[in-house]
């Protein structure tokens, strides 16, 4: 369980298209912090109905409820990068349990409805865009080459979530050369912290 939060709580990391490789933030917090990933059938061609089918069983499957009735379930936060941002939102437009989630860390949102969007991405071109019903936070970078800032500022407003700008750091992922990530751990350290208020 994460000790960098002053409570329990589930961690779920959403990774984009194609999985985030060793050297991504997401994949060394896990390592760091024993956040837990949800897993795709299929990083390559990912369909919305089954990432949001894994996103929802995850969000369920809570290990501190098995077995204990009457035990209420742990909050839950998430970690989404690319178009785990999407699936956020989408999952989020559907579910019956988005009470379980206490926040969302979106980072590097991608603009789908481009028409450079690779075939394999065809399905999450129709975007959703409601109000998440969490709270939420949005980081993005001024030259994302998935996104304009200005497209990212608009999917994040419809989204209601807050706008960190980070300069020059491409899509932040591994190639951005974040390392660790200090300063978007601290991100998601105050997100939880204002999403208690």
């Amino acid at each position: 369980m994460p000790v960098i939060f002053d409570e329990p709580l589930r961690v779920l990391v959403l990774p984009g298209w194609q999985n985030s490789g060793p050297g991504h933030w997401q994949s060394r917090w896990e390592a760091l912090h024993g956040f837990q990933r949800v897993q795709q059938a299929d990083w390559l061609w990912p369909r919305r109905g089954d990432w949001m089918a894994q996103l929802e069983a995850a969000v369920l499957d809570d290990p501190t409820t098995r077995g204990a009735p009457g035990e209420a379930p742990l909050p839950v936060v998430l970690v989404a990068h690319s178009l785990g941002c999407h699936l956020v939102s989408a999952w989020a437009a559907h579910t019956r349990h988005a009470a379980r989630v206490r926040a969302a860390l979106l980072v590097a949102l991608p603009d789908t409805a481009r028409a450079d969007t690779p075939p394999h991405l065809a399905g999450w071109r129709q975007r959703l865009g409601r109000p998440l019903p969490f709270a939420a936070q949005a980081v993005v970078s001024t030259d994302d080459p998935t996104c304009t800032p200005e497209r990212a500022l608009e999917m994040a407003t419809d989204w209601g979530a807050p706008v960190l700008q980070l300069a020059g750091a491409g899509h932040i992922n591994a190639d951005s050369g974040l390392g660790d990530w200090p300063q978007g751990l601290a991100v998601l350290q105050a997100l939880v912290q204002r999403a208690r208020r």
